[in-house]
């Protein structure tokens, strides 16, 4: 991974000249931060409203993938490899960050009536995620769908999720937030369940960019993980698969 940052202005006026058609829709994009900065509290508040936004154009694109084929691409990268490194019918999953069910469609289907249980701060999100059900004829599979304010998960049962997943949620959080959800996911994480996340890593100095996308070293997060009782060790061969965040495994210590 390499260690450039993407915030220093030498980064931005390369990457403009290298790639001119993006510069416009950058300036949108930090015109759009800037507003929404000046009315939000906090920065889910904040990055509620960036989803609102977003939403509005396409959810696909609000959850990152625009194009149909790119979504349901990553949706199955992401269910793949979770099946393939223990997730089994019988789990009990909570999906931190759902999105309109890019994976949480096949989770869905492939887990037990009931046991997917996919939370968001996005409203406009989660009903993109109900259109997914209907879509995909899922409503006999009984997901549960929450709309929620904070990451302190404290209004679910203890000890109850056997798997707990969160792709491209930390990418986008200031590390407080991330704090906040790591102080909290261990309470209802069931004895031998697992905490998989993935998040963007930089081998450099840690920054953000328009508060959307924040990059960080493993080390850091691990650390945040251990204060908290959880032991994180990365899955290398996540990396394998070509995507460009990393992952972390978290357990119980």
């Amino acid at each position: 991974m390499e260690a450039k940052n993407r915030s220093r202005l030498s980064y931005k006026v390369g990457y403009a000249v290298r790639n001119p058609r993006r510069v416009v829709p950058y300036a949108r994009r930090l015109a759009r931060d800037a507003w929404l900065r000046t009315r939000a509290r906090d920065h889910v508040s904040y990055y509620r409203a960036v989803m609102r936004s977003d939403a509005a154009r396409s959810p696909n694109g609000a959850v990152g993938t625009p194009s149909p084929e790119h979504w349901e691409r990553l949706g199955r990268l992401q269910f793949d490899y979770l099946t393939g490194h223990g997730l089994s019918p019988g789990d009990r999953m909570l999906e931190i960050g759902c999105g309109n069910l890019r994976a949480g469609r096949l989770f869905v289907r492939f887990l037990e009536p009931g046991h997917y249980y996919g939370v968001d701060i996005s409203p406009d999100i989660l009903l993109a995620a109900q259109d997914t059900i209907v879509r995909d004829g899922l409503q006999d599979r009984l997901p549960h769908l929450t709309l929620v304010r904070d990451l302190r998960l404290d209004f679910l049962p203890a000890a109850y999720f056997t798997v707990v997943h969160a792709h491209s949620v930390f990418s986008h959080s200031p590390v407080q937030v991330i704090e906040e959800c790591l102080a909290n996911v261990g309470r209802v994480l069931a004895p031998g369940g697992f905490f998989d996340f993935t998040f963007n890593r930089t081998d450099g100095e840690e920054h953000h960019v328009l508060r959307e996308d924040f990059y960080y070293r493993t080390g850091t997060l691990v650390a945040l993980a251990a204060r908290h009782g959880l032991s994180a060790r990365p899955m290398d061969d996540w990396d394998l698969t070509g995507h460009r965040q990393s992952k972390l495994r978290l357990t119980h210590v």
